[in-house]
């Protein structure tokens, strides 16, 4: 008997001994890495994919059929194409949030925060990054209206499977961004949406294009013709189309939520690296501000934003200098549900793939295994494409060879 109390006598002192404690810290950034190499590995990249497309594809089909209510309860085809527009965008939500663990900290007036998600806003978002969008969609998620949600979207994102599709059904907004076509289009869009059942957000890039060296030189350009002030962390805003969206959703959405967005340590924040699980760190200044406070008068509302962009770039002056944005910073909770619904469509669909990998490769066949090989392939390039679409440096050329036409705004 002693001997065995000597002997846990000892176990006890070494498990609070240096050497066991450094061992179990040691072991923390071989089991990180591990975790790292993982989720850089282009099968885990294919898994995502395979389930986005295919329960992409599926919802898509399903909303199709709900057409069949419009005639009958148009309300309830909304509520229920918000729900199916969620299992889609939630998607990408949880790599940011939960494959990713990309923090975002939200810089805000407390008074201002209980509002947030109880209410219809338009969201004035910079767009500077390739995440920017996604961070977007997390603040939406944040606050429980993402299936509800709208953005002013090019009109040939419509015709893009799955994600465009879900949006023609949940009644986003296209703009061809040549003002004399989108007059009437949008107007109409906007006015549809007063009795929308569901709160949203109304995400809107006043920029109209992703910020780069080459498109600031030109729109700094534009300003100086118009006797504007310069910016420097931001482009020239189109001022248009923020007008007609206040005019025509005017007591229907009570504030403009003014969102300046930037990364600590300079991060470059992108898909491939929220695809990779590289954890990013976000700051978002949301100003909350009454849409009483916004004028009707087109003129008036136009100068309203121009001098909005002013102090967006001095926000982000102070951030570059200080590492902070003013305000309390806080952190919405990070809910499940994205995570709940992507392990819903995974555990639907990834056993009748991985069988039907296994008995395409069991099978032998030449020929099944060269069709195998180009459906990889082909699925390795499509993956490549989807998130080449929101490299920076591949994205819209509007405003390199638009600025004429930015001149006229």
């Amino acid at each position: 008997m002693k001997t065995l109390s000597w002997v846990a006598d000892l176990g006890s002192l070494w498990k609070y001994s240096p050497a066991s404690i450094y061992l179990s810290e040691s072991t923390q950034p071989r089991a990180m890495d591990l975790l790292g190499l993982l989720k850089s590995q282009f099968l885990c990249h294919l898994v995502f994919c395979y389930v986005f497309i295919a329960s992409g594809l599926i919802i898509n089909t399903v909303q199709l059929f709900t057409l069949l209510l419009w005639p009958i309860n148009k309300q309830l085809f909304r509520r229920i194409n918000c729900r199916l527009s969620y299992c889609v965008s939630s998607q990408l939500v949880m790599l940011l949030e939960w494959w990713s663990g990309t923090e975002c900290i939200i810089h805000t007036d407390p008074r201002a925060y209980p509002k947030y998600g109880k209410e219809n806003a338009i969201v004035v978002l910079n767009h500077k990054f390739e995440i920017d969008f996604l961070c977007g969609w997390s603040l939406a998620e944040r606050f429980g209206v993402l299936g509800g949600s709208k953005v002013l979207a090019k009109k040939e994102l419509a015709y893009v499977p799955i994600i465009g599709w879900m949006w023609y059904f949940t009644e986003m907004v296209f703009c061809t961004r040549k003002w004399e076509q989108d007059r009437k289009t949008v107007s109409q869009s906007l006015l549809h949406l007063r009795d929308y059942p569901e709160k949203y957000f109304f995400l809107i890039h006043c920029e109209g294009t992703r910020f780069t060296e080459k498109k600031h030189q030109i729109s700094m350009q534009v300003a100086r013709a118009k006797g504007l002030p310069s910016l420097k962390y931001h482009l020239l805003p189109r001022t248009k189309g923020f007008a007609v969206t206040v005019r025509s959703l005017r007591n229907v959405v009570s504030a403009v939520y003014d969102c300046t967005l930037n990364f600590r340590n300079n991060e470059n924040p992108t898909l491939l690296g929220v695809l990779n699980g590289k954890k990013y760190h976000a700051d978002l200044y949301v100003r909350r501000i009454p849409l009483e406070e916004v004028p009707e008068d087109e003129d008036e509302c136009s100068a309203w934003l121009h001098k909005l962009y002013q102090e967006k770039d001095a926000f982000q002056e102070e951030y570059y200098r200080t590492g902070t944005f003013p305000e309390t910073p806080m952190v919405p909770p990070r809910r499940p549900w994205t995570l709940i619904n992507w392990l819903f469509w995974a555990s639907l669909l990834l056993y009748p793939f991985f069988r039907f990998l296994t008995n395409m490769i069991s099978s032998g066949s030449s020929l099944t295994l060269a069709s195998f090989v180009l459906v990889f392939f082909v699925a390795s390039m499509g993956v490549r494409w989807m998130i080449g679409v929101t490299e920076i440096d591949k994205g819209s050329a509007y405003g390199n060879i638009d600025s004429k036409q930015k001149r006229n705004d």
